[in-house]
């Protein structure tokens, strides 16, 4: 077969997954238009709708366009996944694994700081999305003024309660609801533009550069404005394990680029016609008899691109906890055949009232525009430094080529995240205030886990020394098998061994089960599961899994049997350690973080559930551990 048609083959598909991914990744960056460019334009608390203004914020917006999306990430970040998968996390995982362990703390600070600042982009996106669409009533009917806050409320909660039903028959619609949506930002922007061809002068940089110097006053203002405008690009890259980079590349350059900037044009063509229009610029463009159309489809638009931020903060929750970053949480699955359906109903609560109190508190999409954009420039800044990390260690050509090309759009990166500094004051302290607890939590975790595992493993045994201990002492002998869960695969670990200096019981089949997870997000078959015999009865079960897998200990173990294991576990019996930990004086953490510690460790998911183990299989063998 040619290669032509290879490609001719699978372009059916590759259209039909791009429609998939309008509704997903590029839901956020597809709302901009409802609040990027009345921003712009206003910045400072002046409002400038004269030519030279329109034009050079147009051509800023442009060119952020295309550069920061479609050189950056479509050119060059998409290029380098884990194993398919992309997003902070993800890279962070990759550059750790490439990149010397000198660097290790680093990058994992990185990855952790730009897994926070998701969460505070989380909660900022459905408030001021959801908020710009109802405010189009208000161009409908200004006394409707009234309630749009309250609308906006009832839609934020409806989207929550209904998280937990998953997305399921709805999200297929999304793609479609989000073509149409892209389909008429275009057809607006050509109404506004046939009326003023002359603003696609804008498209010249020279209009950006000379901006800059006339509006010295307001230009970093601007600048941070211009940022709402890419806003969602980060979903590009954390999006690509679902739908891949030929598809998120064909609905960028045949649908969302050409609609949104398109768009863009028309408002402004429309504002140097009726500099009014700065009130509500996409829904002054539409004609009259289609604003409530607009509204009601903006609306859609707008719980779509709030769906997908929800969605892609369940999803790096799982991954951080499974990669130890979080304590153990519910996670709920909410779809037998889509892995990545998933639904966290902490994160959700959290979320949802957060959400609302932004709503409450702000009170308009121009108040929120201040709040948001500081946490998704923080986030492309950690993104573009991991990127370099990890692109400056290899020596293949094309990676070297791409290391020098990323260098001047880091610095673009930079500029704007400088530029999204000026918001704090004003809003954008709150998305860092919500990431620097999130990292608050997920260091303290992490640095509380390392010193409970090094107690705990302190007293645990050697295999050499255990052994020789039962062939000593013979402990009673019981039929059956036992399963004893151990993030240590070199030693015996501590439950057995109270297990048997306190019961003096051995079972005949003894499984000492360590499931490691690898820093690629899935690996074939869910699992590599390796088992060997170490005597006495007692067995040695490694099972390997990616930061996106499952942890399921019962198919683990039938892996095994498959491995060498040799006996049925079907009705094994599962001891896992549930220990007390206290605090003490141990030096390496202050008190209030090991208190933090401790409220996590006993309000953790039970392990059995988060391990997929019959409950009423297990035995916990507990103790008291000082940190």
């Amino acid at each position: 077969m040619s290669e032509s048609q290879v490609v001719s083959s699978r372009s059916p598909r590759d259209f039909a997954v791009a429609l998939g991914a309008l509704g997903v990744v590029f839901g956020d960056i597809g709302t901009s238009p409802l609040y990027a460019l009345r921003a712009c334009l206003t910045a400072g608390g002046s409002v400038s709708t004269d030519a030279p203004a329109v034009l050079g914020v147009l051509s800023l917006v442009f060119w952020a366009l295309g550069l920061t999306i479609t050189a950056k990430y479509l050119m060059i970040v998409l290029r380098t996944d884990n194993r398919g998968e992309g997003g902070v996390l993800a890279l962070t995982a990759l550059a750790l694994s490439e990149g010397p362990w000198q660097r290790a703390t680093v990058v994992t600070l990185l990855g952790l700081a730009g897994c926070a600042l998701f969460y505070g982009d989380g909660i900022i996106t459905p408030a001021v999305t959801v908020l710009s669409a109802i405010e189009g009533l208000e161009v409908v009917a200004p006394q409707l003024e009234r309630i749009v806050i309250p609308v906006s409320i009832a839609i934020l909660l409806a989207l929550f309660v209904l998280q937990k039903r998953g997305t399921g028959t709805l999200g297929k619609l999304f793609g479609p609801v989000m073509l149409i949506w892209f389909l008429t930002l275009g057809l607006l922007g050509v109404h506004g533009i046939v009326a003023n061809p002359g603003v696609l002068a804008a498209m010249s940089p020279h209009y950006a550069v000379a901006f800059i110097p006339s509006h010295s006053a307001v230009a970093l203002l601007v600048v941070g404005a211009v940022f709402l405008a890419v806003t969602g690009g980060e979903a590009l890259y954390a999006d690509l394990g679902h739908f891949g980079v030929r598809p998120i590349r064909i609905a960028w350059f045949f649908v969302a680029w050409p609609a949104l900037v398109l768009n863009y044009f028309g408002q402004g063509a429309d504002l140097l016609r009726d500099p009014a229009a700065i009130f509500n610029p996409l829904f002054h463009l539409a004609p009259t008899w289609f604003v409530l159309p607009l509204v009601v489809l903006a609306t859609l638009a707008a719980i779509i691109a709030s769906q997908a931020v929800i969605s892609g903060v369940f999803s790096m929750s799982q991954q951080a906890l499974q990669l130890g970053f979080l304590p153990r949480i519910r996670v709920v699955q909410c779809s037998a055949d889509a892995m990545g359906q998933i639904y966290v109903p902490l994160i959700n609560w959290l979320l949802c009232s957060a959400t609302i109190m932004l709503v409450l508190s702000f009170g308009s999409s121009s108040n929120l525009a201040n709040a948001y954009g500081i946490a998704v420039a923080s986030t492309m800044v950690i993104e573009t430094s991991l990127l370099l990390t990890l692109l400056r260690g290899r020596v293949a050509v094309f990676d070297r080529l791409f290391f020098w090309f990323l260098l001047p759009l880091a610095a673009i990166d930079m500029a704007f995240f400088v530029a999204n500094v000026a918001k704090i004051p004003e809003g954008g302290w709150v998305p860092l205030l919500v990431a620097a607890g999130a990292l608050l939590v997920m260091r303290t975790w992490t640095n509380g886990r390392v010193v409970v595992s090094d107690l705990m493993r302190r007293e645990g045994r050697t295999d050499a020394r255990f052994l020789a201990r039962v062939a000593e002492e013979p402990p009673a002998r019981v039929s059956g098998v036992a399963v004893f869960l151990t993030s240590d695969a070199t030693n015996i670990p501590r439950t057995l061994v109270r297990n048997v200096q306190h019961n003096g019981v051995l079972h005949e089949k003894t499984i000492l089960l360590t499931i490691a997870t690898e820093r690629v997000p899935r690996l074939v078959g869910g699992s590599r599961v390796s088992a060997k015999a170490i005597g006495s009865g007692l067995y040695r079960v490694v099972a390997h899994i990616g930061f996106m897998d499952s942890p399921n200990v019962p198919r683990i173990l039938r892996d095994a049997e498959r491995r060498g294991l040799g006996f049925d576990t079907q009705r094994a019996t599962y001891f896992l350690g549930r220990d007390d930990v206290v605090i003490g004086n141990r030096p390496g953490m202050a008190t209030w973080r090991k208190q933090l510690f401790l409220f996590m460790t006993r309000n953790a998911q039970f392990a059995a559930a988060h391990f997929g183990i019959p409950p009423q299989r297990v035995i916990e063998v507990g103790g008291q551990v000082e940190i």
